[in-house]
């Protein structure tokens, strides 16, 4: 689809690497790898009417090296300034929306005289001055998009009213450059768990997000189930205490069909939240009584860092499932050895199968630039999906947008240290993540299975299924949305 250019580089071990250089593969890479020099996707180039990047037919060449001659060196190598890293990754934002479809670039249009890729402008631009803590430009910057970035607006205009939140509630924690000191903590705008609470049922509701992943998990649980009678689940959050347990339901209604020697279930409830997982365990209970299955449910009340593999009391003869929806990415720190940690943990239960489904986007990086960029992509694309899928003014669509990927948004933007739990990585990071801790990828085999649910649940076109390394991916115009995948020891 795209034009490709390559480059080759060799690593420690004199293999060779093989750089793609086309314009969307560069937003994947880090910013030390583009080339900077010759990319000239600044502001000045773009053409706001046409909605496109400006040509000429006399390109000007910028003589870099000259420009570089008085700059400071180390080691004869230009260093690197806080700026250049700030102007690379607008470029990286810029290539991508210069080449990727995912974003819907009609839907910048306000259509109240208001250019929307000029909020775009703004957006970027504040976000660099609050990562410079230039408290005094991101002010100035924040009134005007407050202006602009309306809850009813266009897909942009919604999704720019929750970066703005991110970077207000970040602002307020910024010291300039040079200050001694901590500054408090102010008050920042939050969610009542009863908001929450609705908003993420809408989500499950209204969108083939979170039923993607609980389609492609129960599928491959029963894979493993097949002709057994002994059974086990350990659910990691259950779907972040997602009510009534929509996840089990479905299956033990396969379960209850397929499986006639099936003797006992048993599903561990793992999370901090005992109330909500009891109630949800009574209702689980209840339900399996009407199919005659024999349903044990239990909570461990605690979270993942802390879980210890004597507490899941495993039994002999049991075949074991573990099961993580949105969950992992919640444990990965700065340190990573929280995450190795846990996976060890599971490895050591040595279950049939793990099933791991995460959001497929990058918002872990060390610079808070650059997670702005990738959320800003990555949640642009959601919200246009929401666009198409409901009406301009629906209260529903708002609480989704505003109380669950407006929270999403505002951890990501303003949160740092143990605060930042939404800590999304990439398919190819989860991998390796996997492979370190002992885990083997398992195929998942129901593709056109996926497919067909989708065409039934979705009735909007723009959804996408394909399959990554073994991992199914839900996007939105190839934009990538959710991953799923399954492992083994």
């Amino acid at each position: 689809m795209y034009p490709g250019l390559h480059c080759k580089s060799y690593n420690e071990d004199d293999q060779p690497n093989l750089l793609n250089l086309n314009m969307f593969k560069l937003s994947t890479y880090p910013f030390s790898l583009l080339p900077t020099s010759n990319l000239d996707l600044s502001f000045s180039t773009w053409d706001f009417n046409n909605k496109r990047p400006k040509t000429s037919s006399n390109p000007v060449q910028v003589p870099v090296a000259e420009a570089q001659r008085n700059e400071p060196t180390i080691n004869g190598a230009r260093k690197l300034r806080f700026r250049d890293h700030i102007g690379t990754y607008k470029q990286r934002f810029w290539a991508t929306e210069a080449v990727d479809a995912s974003i819907n670039i009609e839907n910048y249009d306000s259509g109240d005289g208001t250019n929307g890729m000029q909020l775009v402008q703004q957006l970027i631009s504040c976000a660099e001055a609050v990562a410079c803590r230039d408290r005094a430009q991101a002010s100035i910057l924040l009134t005007e998009l407050r202006a602009k970035a309306m809850v009813f607006g266009t897909s942009f205009q919604r999704v720019a009213s929750c970066f703005v939140q991110g970077l207000v509630d970040r602002l307020m924690l910024v010291q300039p450059i040079g200050a001694c000191g901590s500054r408090a903590a102010a008050a920042a705008t939050t969610t009542t768990t009863v908001e929450w609470d609705e908003a993420l049922s809408l989500v499950y509701d209204t969108c083939p997000y979170i039923q993607f992943g609980h389609f492609v998990a129960n599928s491959a649980i029963l894979e493993a189930f097949e002709g057994e009678s002994l059974v086990h689940i350990v659910d990691l959050g259950m779907t972040l205490g997602l009510a009534h347990g929509h996840q089990w339901r479905k299956l033990l209604q396969s379960l209850a069909s397929r499986s006639p020697a099936l003797r006992r279930v048993r599903i561990t409830a793992v999370g901090s939240n005992t109330d909500r997982l009891i109630i949800i365990g009574t209702e689980l209970e209840s339900y399996a009584h009407t199919l005659n299955i024999n349903l044990e449910f239990s909570v461990i009340a605690t979270n993942l860092e802390n879980l210890k593999p004597e507490q899941i009391n495993i039994r002999e003869g049991e075949v074991l499932a573990v099961n993580s929806i949105l969950q992992l990415h919640c444990v990965v720190k700065e340190s990573r050895g929280a995450l190795n940690t846990v996976l060890q943990m599971i490895h050591e239960l040595a279950p049939r199968v793990l099933v791991l489904v995460e959001q497929d986007s990058s918002h872990n990086g060390p610079f808070f630039l650059g997670r702005f960029m990738e959320a800003l992509h990555y949640y642009s694309a959601i919200f246009d999906s929401l666009d198409v899928m409901m009406p301009k003014y629906d209260t529903k669509r708002a609480k989704m947008e505003q109380f669950y990927f407006g929270e999403e948004i505002k951890n990501i933007v303003s949160c740092e240290g143990g605060g930042r739990v939404e800590r999304h990585e990439r398919v190819d990071q989860w991998r390796r993540r996997m492979s370190r801790a002992g885990f083997q990828p398992a195929p998942v085999k129901v593709v056109s299975e996926v497919k067909e649910w989708l065409v039934k649940v979705v009735s909007c076109e723009g959804f996408t299924v394909g399959e990554e390394k073994g991992c199914l991916v839900l996007g939105w115009k190839s934009k990538p949305v959710i991953a799923a995948s399954c492992w083994k020891c």
